[in-house]
């Protein structure tokens, strides 16, 4: 393989994973774990977000300074463009503009509760955003079945929930046939078929990826770890959908990031790869888990906080158990992950403890006043 891997689009870059990947490739990470900063990257990321509501540039705000538009434009790296994935016309320019030679596709509507109550958003956003920008980038790179290229990339990156339910044993492989549950999924399971007829209808060089559940910072406040670590905090009621028996397997986002470096890197032109954590958890008892490392933090008892569980209405269609083989990555990429589950989750209270300020600015929308003061002038 000859992947250039100079000029990378990274959709989505202000999410959640996508800000984690971004300070991962620059060297940098929220918690300054040095095990996971020696990406070995070179070259020019263009993030293109269109800054939803879990779209926070506060995120990059150290790659902005380092590489963006605190250094000269000489030295530049990082560049931001807000722009909707749907817009095929600002893709165009933006794959011209920066010569893009690769694609590290992030950008989704991801949250299942969401998709349940507004489930137009999924389709638009996961289905045809990533229909325009497989489309543009096949275009853009002169790519057909009578001419092939190895030095560009389209790299996918989707979830475990495309596979459906698991019942109490077995796990998801590559190969397991895909059963999604609910308009998030489905929308996720559309675009990997859609990302896979491009690769084996046109020849588009693409890999992809389906994780598992991430954990870590930067994570919007309305997901279970954030929202349960604040609401400890600010002594609300800790809800849990149904008795709390659904099993998630969780891995911490920079080791899901690593993992999909070396798929960009290493991976297989048109194959698939599952990322897990080897770390299953019924939701319950993951409470109890973070009720334990909070509570003291915030100079509570658990047992008080105990107290403050609420079981509500189970959502429609809540999938029982996830659990992720990830064995071929492992066996043919030699990944694996660094950080402990006790590790990465008291890191990660410990971070969202600390940084109440970013956790405010999201609650308020006061981050949105954040990213028009210091973008405002931007197109």
């Amino acid at each position: 393989m000859a992947r250039k891997l100079n000029n990378i689009l990274i959709t989505g870059g202000a999410g959640f994973i996508g800000s984690n990947f971004i300070n991962y490739l620059f060297g940098l990470s929220a918690t300054g774990s040095k095990e996971f900063m020696d990406s070995g990257f070179k070259g020019k990321i263009v993030n293109v977000d269109c800054l939803t509501y879990a779209g926070n540039l506060e995120n990059l705000s150290m790659v902005e300074e380092k590489f963006g538009k605190g250094v000269s434009e000489s030295e530049r790296r990082y560049f931001f463009e807000k722009v909707d994935i749907c817009d095929r016309s600002e893709i165009e320019r933006i794959f011209k503009q920066y010569d893009i030679d690769t694609v590290i596709h992030f950008a989704a509507e991801s949250h299942v509760d969401r998709s349940i109550l507004g489930p137009e958003a999924f389709i638009k956003t996961n289905v045809m955003g990533t229909f325009t920008l497989l489309d543009v980038a096949r275009n853009y790179w002169g790519i057909s079945l009578d001419k092939q290229r190895d030095d560009v990339l389209f790299h996918h990156i989707s979830t475990d929930e495309v596979y459906g339910s698991l019942g109490e044993t077995g796990y998801f492989t590559e190969t397991t046939p895909y059963d999604p549950r609910s308009p998030y999924s489905s929308s996720k399971a559309s675009s990997d078929h859609i990302v896979m007829a491009y690769y084996h209808t046109y020849g588009l060089p693409i890999t992809l990826s389906n994780c598992t559940n991430n954990y870590g910072p930067y994570q919007f406040p309305e997901k279970l770890l954030p929202l349960m670590i604040s609401n400890i905090r600010d002594g609300k009621n800790l809800p849990v959908y149904g008795e709390g028996k659904n099993i998630r397997d969780w891995i911490y986002v920079e080791d899901h990031n690593r993992a999909v470096w070396q798929i960009v890197n290493s991976g297989i032109t048109g194959e698939k790869y599952n990322i897990g954590g080897e770390n299953e958890w019924q939701n319950i008892k993951l409470l109890h888990k973070v009720i334990e490392l909070t509570a003291p933090k915030v100079e509570k008892t658990a047992d008080d906080v105990e107290k403050t569980i609420v079981h509500v209405k189970d959502r429609p269609g809540h999938d029982a158990r996830y659990a992720i083989d990830c064995t071929k990555i492992k066996k043919e990429l030699g990944w694996e992950r660094k950080m402990t589950f006790e590790q990465g989750l008291q890191l990660t209270v410990n971070w969202y403890l600390d940084h109440k300020e970013w956790v405010d600015h999201i609650l308020s929308g006061e981050y949105k006043n954040w990213i028009n003061a210091n973008y405002g002038d931007r197109k």
